[in-house]
């Protein structure tokens, strides 16, 4: 399997995921104050929204990619 081959299966995979999930969310820590021994830290959490379009994008390319990758020109 070459590279191409490879690269367009995890594309349509990522791109897959990226429509089933929709978004994926993570949490990030910020240092809030910090007063000489003490510091008071907090937790956010942000989330990330796939777009449609990209996740049809992957596949779509990941497809090409799949098709073409195995011709030799």
């Amino acid at each position: 399997m070459n590279t191409a081959k490879l690269i367009g299966i995890i594309l349509i995979a990522a791109g897959a995921i990226g429509l089933v999930y929709g978004s994926f969310s993570y949490t990030k820590n910020t240092e809030a104050v910090k007063l000489g021994p003490l510091e008071l830290s907090v937790k956010e959490k942000e989330t990330v929204n796939v777009p449609v379009w990209a996740g049809v994008g992957a596949i779509v390319i990941g497809a090409v990619l799949l098709v073409m990758g195995g011709k030799k020109g």
